[in-house]
């Protein structure tokens, strides 16, 4: 009886520890993704928002389908391969050449998504708070470059628990957005088309698909690293769906929230600060505080990103590039308006990520049509 009661004690163990590693590669991931652009409203402005109906939804699902896929994939594929370098996911999929051009263009792109999370902090620090976005910026990679300078285990153990209150807040602020003007849903759909909003691309599809595509340029790698830690398929797969449809669907319940309020919010940098401004200015303040720790999770794993591309975790090269990193992503950041760099860094790059996309797409289904398993 004694053997049989410690054996089911320790079975639950296992499995309590299983679901909190579920919920903190779920919270990484969602961590990962919130970051400037997210948390200030910006990029669900530019990549939902602004299509009315059809971008909150139909840009919403799209990319919780291929969202969803995506971190599965890459969580599963790089627990199973266990590559060297988590950069050699781009070559399973692509092949010696073209992978070698997205491993070098995935850096250079993370780089530049280091730089919009600079901008981002400047933009808060310049628009809410009323200081220099010098101070932002500079602040900001200050304080990653200090974190990153300790490697990805504290990393992941950081982020992967700031993450799940980011989304709470963000989804309870989008909510809000939408209860105190119901009626402006409607109205915002047919607004949004006169007001000028700053676009992600042409139509709703395309912007789903370039949404995804610069997505699956941040996590490829990060994602792939992540996929050595875990214990079993069943993990992979639970982490990162969770994540992904967490993730989906607060950019769909913030992008109502906006909508109800495209008015006010329409031509701001900081959309998600004026729909908390309508409620008041304290809440204001702590969601300022809010928007700037959604930017240090995700600015933290990009900068770690590119140092670890050329260096291994906690060696002299990997923190003096990291420094580096942060002083040059710095000067880059504080160059252009935060909106426009979003628009411009997001939106060209989740293009070439759409080709990677489909080169994935068809190296899935050529392994599940050769009944190909994945070794792990």
């Amino acid at each position: 009886m004694t053997q049989q009661h410690t054996t089911r004690a320790s079975s639950a163990t296992v499995e309590k520890t299983s679901k909190l590693r579920v919920l903190t590669y779920a919270g990484a991931i969602i961590a990962f993704l919130i970051g400037s652009g997210f948390a200030t409203g910006q990029e669900i402005l530019q990549y939902f928002t602004s299509y009315g109906f059809w971008g909150v939804f139909g840009t919403g699902l799209l990319v919780l389908a291929l969202m969803t896929y995506v971190a599965v994939e890459f969580f599963l594929v790089g627990r199973a391969k266990n590559f060297d370098r988590p950069s050699r996911i781009f070559h399973y999929y692509c092949g010696k050449y073209l992978g070698t051009f997205f491993d070098y263009f995935s850096i250079l792109f993370v780089f530049l998504s280091f730089t919009v999370m600079v901008a981002g902090a400047g933009a808060v620090f310049e628009e809410h708070y009323g200081l220099s976005k010098y101070a932002g910026g500079i602040g900001l990679a200050i304080v990653v470059g200090i974190s990153v300078w300790f490697g990805l285990k504290s990393l992941v153990d950081v982020i992967g628990k700031i993450g799940p209150v980011i989304v709470v807040v963000a989804i309870a602020l989008g909510l809000v957005g939408i209860f105190m003007n119901p009626s402006g849903i409607v109205e915002g759909n047919e607004l949004v088309g006169q007001l000028n909003v700053k676009q992600a691309s042409n139509n709703w599809f395309m912007a789903g698909l370039s949404y995804v595509g610069f997505c699956m340029l941040w996590l490829a790698a990060f994602l792939t690293a992540l996929g050595k830690t875990t214990k079993s398929r069943r993990e992979a797969t639970a982490g990162g769906t969770l994540g992904a449809v967490a993730f989906s669907i607060a950019c769909i319940i913030v992008a109502l929230g906006l909508l109800a309020n495209i008015k006010t919010v329409a031509g701001t940098e900081i959309p998600m600060l004026v729909l908390a401004n309508n409620l008041s200015p304290v809440i204001a303040a702590g969601i300022s505080v809010m928007i700037l720790a959604g930017i240090y999770t995700t600015a933290v794993p990009l900068l770690w990103t590119v140092s670890s591309r050329f260096f291994a975790d906690s060696t002299p090269g990997f923190k003096y590039l990291t420094i580096t990193l942060a002083i040059v992503g710095t000067v880059i950041g504080l160059l252009l308006p935060f909106s426009d760099m979003v628009n411009i860094v997001y939106v060209i790059n989740g293009y070439v990520g759409i080709l990677l996309l489909v080169l994935m797409i068809v190296k899935t289904v050529t392994r599940f049509v050769r009944k190909t398993p994945l070794e792990g």
